[in-house]
């Protein structure tokens, strides 16, 4: 039997691509096996996002080489898509498939002969209709994502993934719930909605929207949680969190991307919003959804940004205190117009800022936590962490821990919430 190895970088759409695969290269009869086997093919999925992700894909592609010189190397996603003679030079690269037609990445590999290179990439700008591209089988997870649309049509300035994921295709809502149905079947009672822009689902079927899928989830069954992944500011306006308010299994965490807390440079970025507009968003949250987490993306030293636009970000970013912050520094990506800005801002500068940033979001982080201390929340726990301890989510998407020897991956618990230390609570079971 023929062996296959996956290895997968990027976001969790990504991930679901990747599951999805290897599931249609089991169903052909190859056996599944770690990346650092030396397997018959191996398939790597790529990140594009910064030029550290397209430097790591080609790390994890000789990496493959290396382990079986012989072997078949495939190469998807973003980074396939953008730069596909680039990736096809690299030795032992063998297929170049992009963002389109996965799910005939089985008989494309089967056609290859010893030696062949070829570039299958389409141009993603003509694609669309969401490719039928799902997950059947769930194990050793507690939460299950499921893929709800993919590309985008923001065209932010910095950002290369419009150009790697092509326009706006929304998965049709009644395929939606078929695979909830078939994930409460496999024992799933959380999901995960994930997708490019999620902000964006059912705007190209025009018989559909998010809120819409959102209560039509709500009316299910045997789901207990339900999250959106990251979504836009502008999406979550009064009448959209109006709607979404009454859902009783929609989780109180809403990751919004801010970038930056200053008007001039998310006008540079084509942003489409202001700083007041997203702390209206914010508040309107935080009025909706007790307890609710406001989690973000912040990018420092973005083309041009100077220090007291920076420090208009410092400031602002202090007034919203989020609960999380994913910080990271701006990528100049070829083929996107802020690449080409002047005033581009040097990497010493940036790692100072970026260290700024964390240091306060890991502080409005920690006051977050604190302000649950001595509560009891509904842990939903899925794995073993350090110690004996057992890690799970509450509803708002905080990280507890929990030393116990009883078995609780997948058990909804009580937890007192006693301790928070480093972006962890540790709490009790409730007996």
């Amino acid at each position: 039997m023929k062996k296959a190895a996956f290895y997968t970088l990027g976001c969790k759409v990504n991930q679901y691509e990747t599951e999805a695969m290897e599931e249609l290269f089991s169903a052909n009869g190859y056996e599944l096996c770690p990346f650092t086997e030396k397997a018959d093919v191996y398939i790597i999925n790529t990140c594009s996002v910064t030029n550290m992700s397209d430097r790591k894909s080609r790390q994890i592609i000789r990496r493959a080489k290396k382990t079986n010189p012989n072997a078949i190397i495939a190469v998807t996603g973003c980074y396939a898509q953008t730069a596909p003679d680039e990736v096809l030079k690299i030795d032992g690269v063998n297929l170049v498939i992009g963002n389109q037609d996965k799910k005939d990445i089985v008989s494309r590999v089967e056609e290859l002969s010893s030696g062949d290179k070829n570039n299958d990439v389409l141009d993603i700008m003509n694609a669309h209709e969401f490719e039928d591209l799902k997950i059947t089988k769930y194990t050793d997870r507690t939460r299950a994502f499921i893929k709800i649309q993919d590309g985008c049509s923001q065209f932010c300035s910095y950002c290369i993934i419009p150009y790697a994921r092509g326009p706006v295709r929304s998965r049709p809502e009644h395929e939606i719930i078929d695979e909830i149905h078939s994930l409460i079947k496999n024992g799933f009672t959380e999901i995960i909605l994930v997708g490019i822009h999620v902000a964006s689902y059912g705007k190209d079927l025009g018989n559909t929207s998010l809120e819409q899928l959102l209560l039509e989830i709500d009316k299910i069954d045997g789901i207990r949680r339900t999250r959106l992944s990251s979504i836009e500011p502008m999406t979550l306006d009064a009448e959209f969190v109006r709607k979404i308010s009454g859902c009783s299994k929609l989780c109180p965490h809403f990751h919004i991307s801010l970038q930056s807390g200053c008007d001039e440079t998310l006008r540079r970025m084509n942003r489409h919003y202001t700083t007041a507009q997203y702390k209206e968003v914010v508040d309107g949250l935080r009025k909706a959804f007790p307890d609710v987490a406001i989690t973000t993306d912040i990018m420092v030293g973005f083309a041009g940004e100077t220090d007291e636009e920076f420090n208009q970000t410092v400031q602002f970013v202090k007034e919203i205190e989020f609960s999380g912050a994913h910080i990271f520094q701006y990528s100049q990506r070829r083929g996107t117009p802020a690449a080409k800005r002047p005033n581009q801002v040097s990497p010493q500068i940036k790692e100072k800022r970026s260290a700024e940033i964390i240091a306060i979001t890991k502080k409005s982080e920690q006051k977050f936590h604190e302000g649950f201390l001595g509560r009891t929340m509904e842990v939903l726990f899925e794995q073993t962490a350090k110690d004996g301890f057992w890690e799970g989510k509450t509803p708002n998407y905080i990280t507890v821990y929990v030393k116990s020897s009883e078995d609780l991956q997948g058990q909804y618990r009580n937890v007192k919430l006693l301790k928070a230390d480093s972006g962890i609570v540790y709490g009790e079971l409730e007996v």
